[in-house]
Parts: structure tokens; C-alpha cells; sequence
């Protein structure tokens, strides 16, 4: 009877360790949700506030009178939809080249006994790691003599030099964890190289290939410095360069119609990662376990 008593006080004790951990587990998680989705919200309440309310601080936690001229103003006194337009273009553009590179180079790195495949391949990944800033001068001197300055295609030129070495080290990783073993028995009943890698390979890849193009996708949507430098002009803008320029002045800020764009800026990128989050997940995990 003792025995059993004890039992059930330790297992009671469990029990009671267990909730207590578990709501301390929850509160931390709300908090750090809270701090991470506060800049959100003020994004999307400063959207929809008046711009008197928005310059007396009205309500800073609230919205008194929602309106919609903060959106109605951004389509009608800027070329919010060119810049939207521009920046679907060059980040689909910069996305699809990037991504079949990247894949091809990978998959010829990781499968093809290439002399110092192991050296190129650390050398993709260290030009990744290269700052901008080191780069955009001499990068504008060559869109220049190409003629694509001031152009919205000499953004789709240069942005794989960012993207390509990070997919390609991405889907290497990703290659690497996928045997060997069905494409060599593919190879075996008279499948050639390209239709192993198109039928069986590629296949296996493709949540690592949808990481690749979320993050290259993700990145050129929201690149700032090359889109300056090699843009200047207001109709190939794209957002990140576009809207600043026309929704600020001085120390003048047009807030509501700021947050506006930046709202609808982030949708398409959200729609992205919401669709296709479960596989942005698992080739993230695997390519940078085995890369």
C-alpha cells in the first residue's frame, strides 16, 4: 500500500512538472510571438488610419476611423503598380535562370567525379559570401558596356550572381542525400545520364529546388542595393527603390501610404512561403545538414 501511495505521489509530482512547463513553454512562446508580430501590426493598423490621426498619434494601439485613402493615394499619385510589376519580372526572371543553373551545376558537382569538384564547390559558396559592397561598382562598369544600364533587364543579369552560388550549394547538399543506388539501376536498363537525372534524380529534388526558388524568389524581391545603383529611373524602378523615393521627402514621410505598399509588397512573398513552407522546411534542413 506504501509502494503504491508513493507511486502515484511521483507520478502526480510528474504530472504537475509537466503543466507547469508546459505553460511556461506557452507564455515564452507568446512573447516572443508578440515581439516578432508587433512591427506587423503597426504595419498593417498605420495602412489603414487617416493621416490626421496618423500625425496627432491617435489611438497608437488602434485605429479610430479605418479608411482607405492611404491606398487610394498609392495607386493614383505613384507608379506603385509599374514598381510591383517590375520587381514580378526581375524576381521571376532572376528565380527560374537561377534555380536551373544552380540545379545543373549541382547535380554535376555531386555525380560526375569532376577533378576538384570539392574545392569548386566551396568556391561557389564563398562567392555567396562576398559583400555587395565590394561588388556594385565594378558590377555597374559591366552593365554599363552591356548596355543594360538603366534597365529593368540588367537586374535579372546580375542577381544570379548572387542566387546561383547559393542554390547551387543548396541543391549539392541536397544530392548528396539522395542515393545513388536507383539512378545507377536506371543507368543499367539503358536510361542515359540526362534521363536519370530527369526522371529520378530531379523528381526527388524538388523540395530542395522549391527552397532554392523561395529564397532566390525572397531575395530579389527585396534586394536594395544593385536596383539603386543600376536603376535611376522612376518607371524601371522596383519596390524597394520606387516606393521610398516617392513616399519620402527630407524628413517628410508619407507613413500611411508607406505602409501600405509595404503591406502589399510582402503579400506575394507570403503567399509564397505559406504554399510551399513544408517544402521550404525540409530542403533547408537537408541542404545545409549535408552541404
Amino acid at each position: 500500500m506504501t509502494t503504491q501511495t508513493t507511486f502515484q505521489t511521483l507520478r502526480s509530482d510528474r504530472r504537475t512538472q509537466e503543466l507547469i512547463w508546459s505553460i511556461i513553454s506557452y507564455i515564452l512562446l507568446a512573447l516572443f510571438l508578440s515581439v516578432f508580430l508587433f512591427p506587423v501590426a503597426w504595419m498593417v493598423m498605420t495602412a489603414f488610419k487617416p493621416n490626421a490621426e496618423i500625425a496627432t498619434n491617435q489611438a497608437p494601439l488602434g485605429i479610430i476611423n479605418p479608411t482607405l485613402e492611404n491606398f487610394t493615394f498609392l495607386f493614383q499619385e505613384t507608379a506603385f503598380t509599374t514598381w510591383m510589376g517590375n520587381s514580378l519580372v526581375v524576381s521571376m526572371g532572376t528565380t527560374i535562370f537561377s534555380v536551373i543553373v544552380g540545379t545543373l551545376a549541382a547535380y554535376a558537382l555531386v555525380r560526375y567525379r569532376l577533378r576538384g569538384s570539392g574545392v569548386m564547390g566551396m568556391s561557389i559558396f564563398v562567392t555567396y559570401l562576398l559583400p555587395q559592397t565590394l561588388l556594385f561598382i565594378p558590377m555597374a562598369l559591366v552593365i554599363q558596356r552591356l548596355g543594360l544600364y538603366d534597365n529593368l533587364w540588367g537586374l535579372v543579369v546580375v542577381y544570379p550572381t548572387i542566387m546561383v552560388p547559393f542554390c547551387t550549394w543548396l541543391m549539392m547538399g541536397y544530392f548528396r542525400a539522395i542515393p545513388n543506388d536507383m539512378e545507377e539501376a536506371a543507368r543499367v536498363d539503358g536510361a542515359s545520364h540526362w534521363q536519370a537525372f530527369y526522371k529520378i534524380a530531379l523528381p526527388l529534388a524538388t523540395p530542395g529546388i522549391i527552397s532554392a526558388a523561395i529564397f532566390t524568389f525572397t531575395m530579389s524581391w527585396s534586394e536594395y542595393l544593385y536596383a539603386l545603383v543600376l536603376v535611376p529611373s522612376t518607371e524601371a524602378q522596383t519596390i524597394p527603390i520606387g516606393v521610398p523615393n516617392a513616399l519620402s521627402s527630407g524628413d517628410v514621410y508619407i507613413w500611411g501610404s508607406l505602409m501600405g505598399a509595404a503591406l502589399l509588397g510582402s503579400v506575394p512573398v507570403v503567399l509564397i512561403y505559406a504554399l510551399f513552407m513544408r517544402f521550404f522546411v525540409s530542403g533547408m534542413t537537408v541542404g545545409a545538414v549535408k552541404g
